[in-house]
């Protein structure tokens, strides 16, 4: 199979990269850098919140799978930010998102199982002080998930992850010292917080065969936060 990758540079969709490697697909990663990707990956600077940039001529000729990782966490009181705030949050974590599967749409549609991730928050879901620009981001990228799964079936299968914290290089600043690390540990009911691997199995699942009957979805991985 052929997956493409967005933002698969860091974070878990670095995980990700490596986990459909070590299975034997062909990968392509759209990143502003390459930095440590695998020499067999195929890599494409792009930035998706660039009006100019030229998606389409990056989508390779076959593709069964688009994975949207890129996110943001701006944590920041509601009177403390401006509109703009909202606005860079929406464009990163929705525009880029729609830009990147309305360049691909085409090629997804030529694949007989071709899957769509998407990455939401448990913010979402569960109201959380200081979270106003992401949750509403990933909120109506939760939207976008069902409104294109009943759109795209049955030819595309678009799901949603929505995990909570996760110990990765964009959460580090929360996560950096043991306090914090012990702190946020604490507030899941399974008492730690999600490793990048953990979330990437996922997406990995949602891209295959074993979740062929999937579609519509938005699933919690978060330890228990957003239902116990």
């Amino acid at each position: 199979m052929t997956y493409l990758i967005v933002g698969g540079s860091s974070g878990i969709g670095r995980a990700l990269v490596d986990q459909l490697q070590q299975a034997g697909h062909t990968l392509h990663v759209w990143a502003r850098d390459r930095r440590d990707l695998p020499a067999t990956v195929t890599f494409t600077s792009l930035d998706v919140t660039d009006d100019g940039a030229d998606f389409k001529s990056a989508v390779p000729d076959s593709l069964d799978g688009l994975v949207y990782c890129p996110g943001s966490i701006d944590l920041r009181s509601f009177r403390s930010l401006k509109p703009e705030a909202f606005h860079d949050a929406f464009q990163l974590n929705v525009v880029g998102a729609v830009r990147c599967l309305q360049a691909a749409e085409r090629t997804l549609k030529k694949s007989t199982q071709a899957s769509v991730v998407f990455f939401s928050t448990v913010a979402v879901q569960r109201g959380m002080p200081f979270h106003a620009a992401i949750a509403s981001a990933k909120g109506a990228v939760e939207g976008l998930t069902r409104s294109l799964a009943a759109e795209y079936a049955p030819t595309i299968r678009v799901n949603a992850i929505a995990p909570s914290l996760t110990d990765t290089p964009l959460a580090e600043k929360l996560l950096g010292s043991d306090d914090k690390r012990e702190a946020s540990a604490k507030r899941h009911p399974l008492n730690r917080v999600a490793g990048a691997d953990e979330i990437a199995s996922m997406a990995a699942y949602l891209l295959s065969e074993r979740a062929a009957f999937m579609t519509g979805q938005v699933i919690g991985m978060d330890g228990g936060l957003s239902r116990i």
